[in-house]
């Protein structure tokens, strides 16, 4: 029986509705009725009434064992999560070029600190800057922006000046700066239904949008190269931190700085609840790396930017 189809099944019924029960979970609401119904194909009997949404008598019955299902597998997760770090990997998830030039530094300096532990690495898209996490797939994430749960630490290592990704064939990228308002009314590249609302806000400027909707292309991406491919192709925008300009140079496509947007975050997010040393030493020596690089590297903004930007508290010990 998949653990997955039954964490989504007791999440609907908990909430009595599928998309309460999908936001909770980080999941679109066609992957949980997915689930639901693969998981009644699967005992052959109707778990939910669907108007309103509740358990059937069968399913009251499977939400007991099921509930008892998914303790035991998150309890034998938090033993292992206790293991030792000569048992364990540090996983850490990237997102994209991650902090720019604080998440190679951080890591080597990990290497160095902790040589006895075992470091793997897992890239991530954009769909999961929560999910990698609250799944534990990963352990710690150079992620973009800050992740809004109480569930994920969050550990600011950049704060920088936004820029968009266009076609070089557009007007606008012939511009050394535009502002805000020459940028909303862009396609900007769409993204499935399971992106966390803070990377699709980070995404279309929505703090500048007034509650409208962006224009989104046809076109889907959850990786900075799907971004650059398409931008090439004449398909539609992108928007993303300075930095992005250091690590990709593509033909027929062109950075362009927005000039009044408010400076966005990149942070090292981890579960909130995890102390093991080897998570807290890499919070603690990215912070520290972040302090006395990011001026240099142009990954903190100069004085007189700095209320340009909302500061996001950091937790690390």
């Amino acid at each position: 029986m998949d653990l997955r189809r039954l964490t989504s099944f007791v999440a609907v019924a908990e909430e009595g509705h599928f998309g309460r029960a999908a936001a909770r979970l980080f999941l679109s609401p066609a992957a949980v009725t997915a689930h639901v119904k693969q998981l009644e194909r699967e005992l052959g009997v109707t778990l939910l009434d669907r108007t309103p949404v509740r358990p059937t008598a069968a399913g009251e019955r499977l939400l007991r064992h099921a509930r008892v299902l998914i303790d035991t597998a998150n309890a034998a997760a938090a033993e292992l999560a206790d293991a030792p770090s000569d048992d364990l990997p540090l996983r850490v998830g990237i997102m994209g070029h991650g902090s720019a030039e604080l998440t190679p530094a951080s890591l080597q300096a990990f290497r160095r600190a902790r040589p006895e532990s075992r470091l793997a690495m897992t890239t991530l898209d954009f769909t999961e800057g929560v999910s990698a996490l609250l799944e534990r797939r990963v352990d710690a994430a150079f992620v973009r922006p800050a992740p809004i749960d109480e569930r994920i630490a969050v550990d600011v290592l950049t704060t920088e000046q936004r820029i968009v990704v266009v076609p070089s064939a557009w007007q606008v990228a012939d511009a050394p700066g535009v502002r805000l308002r020459d940028v909303l009314e862009l396609p900007y590249f769409s993204l499935p239904d399971r992106t966390p609302r803070s990377f699709t806000d980070y995404l279309y400027f929505a703090s500048a949008r007034g509650g409208e909707q962006p224009r989104r292309s046809r076109d889907h991406a959850l990786t900075p190269q799907d971004v650059l491919i398409n931008a090439a192709l004449g398909r539609g925008a992108g928007s993303a931190l300075l930095s992005f300009t250091r690590y990709y140079s593509w033909p027929g496509t062109t950075f362009v700085p927005v000039t009044d947007a408010p400076w966005e975050h990149s942070v090292l997010a981890t579960r909130a609840d995890d102390r093991r040393p080897d998570v807290l030493l890499l919070r603690n020596i990215a912070t520290k790396l972040a302090r006395e690089l990011g001026p240099r590297l142009r990954l903190s903004p100069p004085s007189d930017a700095s209320t340009q930007h909302g500061a996001v508290p950091t937790d690390a010990p």
